[in-house]
């Protein structure tokens, strides 16, 4: 038996008979599709979307990139068991997916793009926003989408959607190879009317797996483990995925062991656990970072090491042996480690069971992680009432208000590293930070996926205001939608983090504030006349302003109540007057001009060169 459908509508049908299951959890594979519509898709996927709404939910993006982050928030939040599709037309639709699927790819988080493209039958040639390549016929712009895609394929011919659709369908379940999978669509093909077999469209379980690790990797973990006298585990995004959150506390309970946590891992035990010990690297607690420069042995769980939890090769001391437990055998070798290659839960689980006998590990650390809570109610601290709120009083207010059902996002600026710092985590999806490729304009719009995910909980995007210039237009989706976003913009009036790095290597904050530019190319005068708030309202959100500390906390309680789409603006302070969060005491490497005429950058130069001796290859 056949079904005779245009490539579209096959695809659509396809898409929503696909699902996953885990632990014996079955959920669509993709939920919905989010599009701006275009030459290139209007007339083939938009078409094969509104002949079967039942089918497909849709959502009406208003920024391709955005969308994108759109999708990875609700694949996040769904523990990657879930995902949504991405359809734009050809030309510059197509090319604003890159910076999302980068983000994607970067944190093996799922996402089907379909892009539309050029017609493949060539009946004009060129056609608008085609790419000629004088040495290559087949190319369109959707070739920059390779390098940042999982799983890259030209539809070409209908009869070819069956292996690309299924091949598709195997990246995005797949543990190990998630991230962007991109399927390009030719304009001509997606309308062409094909005969296909009956089965294509047969409900499809994708079983995604727990792989159990190896019993001599097992042996040699367990062997190495039990002999380190000061153990460090590292908990990394992999955890999360897994949802090996019980097995980890299991873990850490019987042996002891502390635990420092990444960005991606932050939350894997709530703050007050006793063998919790902060965030770790360049945007980490002192009391995980004085662990890391004194253990004997680090296990690393579900992390990729980057250079912030590294502190750029710094943090952790000569001799140190690593075991990693990942689900990916890239990551599970670096660092010279013995790797266990499996899932996060079915490998703690086994190292729990087999470390049945080792001493608990001594406290070494209660004393620091007290200390460390003393220095976060510092920062949280407010002197007086009546004053306009630091940064970090703007997260102490809201540490004060919110519960375990409570969602943060957040992705760049100078709040990843106060959040990584001072948050104090009460479930273990509360904190949403994205510093895998810590993209600028993803707050928002990942948010909105959140809420696709968990339409229940309120869920807060925090953004400063260079963050929110960059990408705002998903407010306009979250008032359609009628998504109750709680939006925190903090305006400070310049790149906070930014121009304090720049400060720091010599560059002299240039660039970083927004001012007038004076007659010598300089940036003077005062901040310029920019109400983002106006602007939140204009797109259609309920703004709440708040002028001081008692205002910001009567303002944050009215926003967590709210049943529509609310912006919290928040003129800060700086913190030269108060306790701001702590500083770093971990290293990150930023290259310095090795030679320069200015005084600051000489300094720099000359810091650099202190730090970058104490980098260590572990081998």
């Amino acid at each position: 038996m056949s079904i005779r459908l245009t490539v579209a509508q096959a695809l659509v049908r396809f898409l929503a008979a696909q699902y996953t299951e885990r632990d014996g959890e079955r959920q669509r594979l993709v939920a919905a599709t989010w599009g701006i519509f275009g030459h290139g898709n209007v007339a083939g996927i938009g078409q094969a979307l509104v002949e079967s709404p039942a089918l497909m939910p849709f959502h009406q993006g208003r920024n391709e990139q955005a969308m994108v982050h759109a999708a990875v928030g609700y694949a996040r939040q769904s523990n990657r068991l879930s995902a949504h599709a991405v359809t734009t037309s050809i030309g510059p639709g197509a090319t604003n997916l890159v910076t999302g699927a980068a983000l994607a790819t970067v944190n093996h988080l799922p996402v089907l793009l379909l892009p539309g493209d050029t017609f493949a039958g060539r009946p004009a040639d060129p056609v608008l926003q085609q790419l000629e390549v004088p040495y290559a016929g087949d190319v369109s712009v959707n070739d920059c989408l390779r390098p940042v895609s999982r799983y890259f394929d030209r539809v070409g011919r209908p009869e070819a959607l069956v292996p690309a659709a299924l091949a598709a369908m195997r990246v995005l379940t797949d543990p190990v190879e998630t991230g962007a999978v991109t399927l390009a669509l030719p304009q001509d093909v997606q309308a062409e009317a094909y005969d296909w077999p009956e089965e294509f469209f047969a409900e499809r379980v994708w079983r995604v797996r727990r792989p159990r690790p190896d019993a001599a990797e097992l042996d040699a973990a367990v062997r190495a483990v039990g002999a380190a006298e000061r153990p460090l585990i590292v908990a990394g995004g992999g955890v999360r995925h897994s949802r090996a959150e019980d097995a980890l506390r299991t873990l850490a309970e019987r042996t002891g062991i502390p635990v420092a946590t990444t960005q991606a891992g932050k939350g894997v035990l709530p703050y007050d656990h006793p063998c919790e010990t902060g965030g770790i690297g360049h945007t980490g607690s002192s009391t995980a970072n004085s662990l890391a420069r004194t253990s004997d042995l680090i296990l690393g769980v579900g992390t990729r090491y980057t250079d912030f939890t590294t502190a750029s090769g710094t943090l952790f001391p000569a001799g140190v042996r690593f075991v990693n437990l990942n689900i990916a055998s890239f990551d599970a070798h670096k660092l010279a480690a013995l790797p266990l290659v499996a899932d996060a839960r079915e490998g703690l689980t086994a190292l729990t069971d087999a470390l049945a006998g080792r001493a608990p590990a001594p406290d070494r650390w209660r004393t620091a992680k007290s200390d460390w809570q003393e220095r976060v109610d510092a920062a949280y601290a407010v002197p007086d009432e009546d004053a306009r709120p630091t940064q970090a009083q703007v997260l102490g207010v809201l540490d004060t208000l919110v519960d375990d059902t409570d969602i943060l996002i957040n992705a760049a600026g100078s709040l990843p590293g106060d959040l990584h710092k001072l948050w104090r985590t009460r479930s273990t999806d509360q904190y949403h930070v994205e510093y895998g490729y810590s993209c600028m304009g993803y707050e928002i719009p990942a948010a909105l996926g959140v809420l696709l995910a968990a339409p229940h909980r309120p869920v807060w995007a925090l953004v400063g205001d260079g963050t929110y210039l960059m990408n705002p237009t998903e407010i306009v989706t979250a008032v359609q939608e009628r998504l109750p976003l709680r939006l925190i913009v903090l305006q400070n009036h310049g790149y906070a983090s930014i121009g304090g790095l720049s400060e720091a290597v010599g560059a002299e904050r240039h660039g970083t504030d927004y001012r007038h530019r004076d007659a010598d190319g300089g940036f003077t005068g005062p901040p310029l006349p920019v109400d983002l708030g106006a602007n939140a309202a204009s797109l259609g959100m309920r703004v709440l302003r708040p002028r001081t500390v008692r205002d910001l906390r009567e303002a944050l309680a009215d926003a967590r109540r709210a049943t529509v789409p609310t912006c919290v603006y928040v003129e800060t302070e700086t913190a030269d007057t108060v306790s701001g969060p702590p500083p770093a005491d971990a290293w990150w490497d930023v290259p310095v001009a090795e030679t320069s005429t200015r005084p600051s950058a000489v300094k720099a130069r000359e810091e650099y060169d202190r730090h970058v001796t104490a980098r260590r290859r572990h081998l």
